[in-house]
């Protein structure tokens, strides 16, 4: 299952992670959104001890948004050693998403 990411464990969560972390920023109310979280939380089960995957709440986190620059939903952002490393503004495909991870590992 994904990580809730909230304002207050993103650092330490997300930033001082020794593994490459894919965020999801979404909101209840945004179409594509529901249409990723899926892929979102059966690719948090693949990628188990591996990386970590984890999901942020806009509407109830927006310091995290707001500091990424976070204008459309879904945007999911790859970081590693806390740096953003890739972006996808949208909804995308597992494959997709996958190899944008995969990359980083």
């Amino acid at each position: 299952m994904a990580l809730e990411i909230t304002d207050g464990n993103f650092e330490e969560t997300v930033l001082k992670s020794d593994k490459p972390v894919l965020v999801d920023f979404w909101a209840e109310w945004c179409g594509p959104c529901r249409m990723v979280g899926p892929i979102v939380e059966e690719m948090a089960g693949e990628y188990e001890g591996k990386a970590v995957i984890g999901k942020v709440n806009v509407d109830e986190n927006p310091g995290v948004a707001g500091k990424f620059g976070i204008r459309s939903i879904p945007t999911l952002l790859v970081i590693k050693n806390g740096e953003v490393v890739d972006k996808q503004v949208g909804a995308a495909s597992k494959e997709a998403l996958a190899s944008k991870l995969d990359a980083q590992l």
